[in-house]
């Protein structure tokens, strides 16, 4: 029996440097392949939580506009009448300051959730694939 018609459960030392380097390729080749999948689907994840809390961010902005507009509606109604018209304007505009810094909380919570932007656990990953290439070249 040759070394190229070696079982695969046999010693691999009989078989060729040429196959040993193809092999190695290959699982190098699949390895880098997953890598980038896994970046890739860990950046999507962060950009979805990025959009999530910059929509938020813009409802937040947009709810904080509406509360100056009462706010100030409150005031022309506080000088134009003495008590109830401004008191109902006054406590529109208190709700929405609460919808507004309710928008900003759960933007601010899911930017913080994406950061950082760098893919961590493809990093981690990589470092533990180096090591471990490293300590097998070592043998």
């Amino acid at each position: 029996m040759t070394a190229t018609d070696s079982p695969r459960g046999s010693d691999r030392a009989q078989e060729p440097v040429g196959e040993l380097v193809r092999r190695a390729s290959q699982q190098l080749s699949r390895l880098v392949r997953d890598e980038m999948r896994l970046a890739q689907a860990e950046m999507a994840q962060k950009g979805k939580r990025f959009g999530r809390g910059g929509g938020l961010y813009g409802g937040a902005g947009v709810v904080g506009v509406l509360a100056l507009q009462a706010l100030v509606a409150a005031g022309i109604a506080g000088l134009a009448l003495v008590l109830d018209v401004w008191a109902a304007a006054l406590i529109v505009t208190g709700i929405l300051a609460v919808i507004a810094a309710l928008l900003a909380g759960l933007g601010r919570q899911q930017i913080g959730k994406a950061s950082p932007t760098a893919p961590e656990q493809t990093i981690d990953s990589l470092k533990a694939d180096m090591t471990e290439i490293k300590e097998r070249t070592q043998r």
